[in-house]
């Protein structure tokens, strides 16, 4: 099978790649980025270019058995249109040359944000779509998008993943597993009683994987982790697998929830509206539609999922240099410097 992957030099489309090429598919990549992995040197067909523009996404398309869609604007990009063009104009020019050139199957992965900060939990594939924030709001037109290209013929398969991590996730987890290993104080909005679930990358490829050929066409399906406990559970188990020093430090929600909106529009945060707005409250979907359609079961519990990616970190921290705006490197911490000095 020939799989395309949009965002292939991404943090999810480098192992979904890897995961791809070890079973024997041909897979063909784009992104604006270089794939930079010595282990899928050659073994990919590597393409440069934008899901915004018509003719590269042609290029990917052409001849693919599948395509997973998984480029996307981060929510810490600068503006409600700098995540639209790409999150919401780059879905259809993609999901259009995917329907001219007969793909079999398309993939989109989505995101548990589409479901906005509901109150009632486990949250279900058919409840309501309320978008947080500009990415939120974007997530939900694409997968708009998608149910639209799917009356017209189009077979498409809608993953909501929480938020997933593993080996070379970095984003804003770098500035946890940074303070954690310093052994500084770490700030949680609220006492951290509240769940968050999350989820494995690995865990994440394989759902893909197998929607790529399960009988799931017009579906959207939740992945997340089985296992999870509250923020503090999960996180003083981190703190332990590190032998760290540090200690959970609780911070008002309410007031930090002011003030991180406010450094937000000043653009001096890495965390984005839908971070500070859930970091606090119970955030967890149902995974049993995905386990009886797919078959899937996820294998890492957060706790083991952090641990995993904390010592990825450890051992490349020196290769860690550039800031930037996607998974694979840090971001700048910028005002949380501030509280870094102090904690």
């Amino acid at each position: 099978m020939l799989v395309a992957i949009s965002g292939g030099a991404g943090f999810l489309g480098l192992h979904l790649a890897r995961r791809l090429v070890a079973g024997g598919h041909e897979v063909r990549t784009l992104d604006l980025a270089p794939l930079d992995d010595a282990a899928l040197e050659g073994r990919v067909e590597e393409l440069r270019g934008d899901v915004r523009r018509t003719a590269d996404v042609r290029r990917l398309v052409a001849g693919a058995d599948a395509l997973v869609h998984a480029a996307a604007a981060l929510p810490i990009q600068v503006s409600r249109a700098a995540i639209r063009s790409v999150n919401v104009e780059g879905a259809a020019v993609t999901f259009a040359a995917a329907a001219e050139a007969g793909v079999g199957r398309v993939v989109l992965i989505s995101s548990t944000a589409v479901y906005g900060v509901p109150e009632r939990h486990p949250i279900h594939e058919d409840d309501p779509l309320v978008g947080v924030g500009h990415y939120g709001e974007s997530k939900i037109e694409a997968e708009r998008l998608c149910e639209a290209f799917a009356r017209r013929g189009l077979e498409t398969v809608i993953v909501r993943p929480k938020t997933f991590v593993g080996p070379e996730r970095l984003g804003v987890f770098e500035i946890l597993f940074d303070w954690i290993r310093e052994g500084r104080r770490i700030p949680i909005l609220g006492d951290g009683s509240n769940r968050y679930q999350l989820l494995a990358v690995e865990d994440l490829v394989d759902a893909a994987v197998r929607c790529l050929d399960a009988p799931v066409a017009g579906e959207a399906l939740n992945v997340g982790a089985g296992t999870f406990g509250t923020v503090r559970e999960d996180l003083e188990g981190l703190i332990e697998h590190a032998g760290s020093g540090s200690r959970l430090r609780p911070v008002p929600a309410r007031p930090a929830e002011v003030v991180l909106r406010g450094l937000e529009l000043a653009h001096l945060s890495p965390l984005a509206e839908w971070h500070y707005r859930t970091a606090h409250k119970d955030s967890f979907v149902s995974i049993d539609k995905a386990r009886g359609l797919l078959g899937w079961e996820p294998r890492l519990s957060n706790v083991e999922t952090l641990c995993a990616t904390y010592d990825w970190y450890l051992d490349h921290r020196a290769e860690l240099r550039d800031v930037g705006l996607t998974h694979r490197v840090p971001w700048d911490q910028r005002a949380l410097g501030l509280l870094r000095r102090v904690s």
